[in-house]
């Protein structure tokens, strides 16, 4: 049976908003997430605990019922079908004979293993239940390349205990790529008896109209008109972060000319520096040319055919 304390796990207070609650959850996940802590079996048990604490106290009835019986809330509907009925020591459906150093916790703590055959984390058949064995959940998320890029939050929902289901509210963390499995520890189907599995979800990253993804690089495409390619010049290169860049071109830039801008490109799961972003020259052609610019154009293929003759 656990006995943390949720609100500790996640450093908020008792009164702490939803809000508030979300934003601590996203910022411990990050930090302790698997894949960024690769290896690291404290990383992974904290994760567990951030996502239990989470679980419970992002929504409002799990919450109650975890403000109320504590590390025993899973089986809040029992204790109370049990005070209503007088069922608790004293007959009056109150804690009395049940006063502990845990205060309310610890009494229920008490309570559940006088009426409900030992505690949660017993083993084997106690009370006529039979602990059963974790169950991993699997789940196919789509996201698009933006979303690998920043990381992106998902809903999913997963089988619970009695036969319900469960929202949970999940993190992706940036990096990831089309076949990565993200795994959510403890998040899995959950039993009335014994831990919950792992959460592990499919990431499937949707293709994108300007960038193409290898790894951590990604290439696009920029249009540079003749001139620019001709005499030199600068051009605007998009990036998934949303600002754009300047890159200048040479002189006599050929058409399929590829720069690299270092560190542009997609985040790395393991936290090293981004990959790179590749700019792939793509010349473009005139069009509706005026007279005179025909003119000029007409003088300028006289003159490379007079230095070809004379270069024979």
């Amino acid at each position: 049976m656990t006995s943390m304390d949720y609100y500790v796990v996640l450093g908020v207070d008792r009164n702490a908003s939803a809000k508030e609650i979300k934003r601590a959850f996203r910022r411990l996940a990050r930090q302790h997430h698997p894949d960024v802590n690769p290896g690291s079996e404290e990383a992974e048990n904290r994760f567990k605990e951030i996502n239990e604490a989470h679980e419970v106290l992002s929504n409002p009835e799990t919450r109650r019922a975890y403000d109320t019986y504590g590390a025993q809330w899973r089986h809040a509907g029992r204790m109370e079908e049990m005070r209503r009925q007088g069922g608790f020591p004293g007959g009056d459906g109150g804690f009395g004979g049940f006063r502990s150093r845990g205060g309310v916790f610890g009494g229920m703590e008490e309570i559940f293993n006088q009426f409900f055959g030992g505690t949660a984390g017993g083993s084997g058949r106690r009370g006529g239940r039979v602990r059963t064995p974790p169950s991993n959940v699997e789940a196919s998320v789509e996201i698009t390349l933006e979303e690998a890029f920043e990381g992106a939050t998902r809903t999913v929902t997963v089988p619970g205990a009695q036969g319900r289901t469960r929202r949970l509210q999940v993190e992706i963390p940036a990096g990831v790529d089309t076949g990565a499995r993200v795994r959510i520890a403890g998040a899995g189907a959950q039993t009335d008896v014994g831990a919950p599995g792992d959460l592990y979800l499919n990431i499937a990253v949707k293709p994108h109209p300007v960038f193409t993804r290898r790894g951590a690089d990604l290439t696009t495409e920029v249009p540079v008109s003749v001139y620019n390619a001709m005499l030199g010049g600068e051009v605007q290169v998009p990036t998934l972060g949303g600002k754009k860049l300047a890159l200048k071109i040479p002189r006599e830039t050929q058409n399929g000319k590829t720069f690299r801008l270092s560190g542009q490109g997609m985040p790395r799961m393991d936290g090293t520096r981004h990959g790179d972003l590749y700019a792939r020259v793509v010349v473009t052609l005139p069009s509706h040319l005026s007279e005179r610019e025909q003119e000029l154009l007409e003088e300028l293929k006289a003159l490379q055919a007079g230095g070809n003759v004379q270069d024979a």
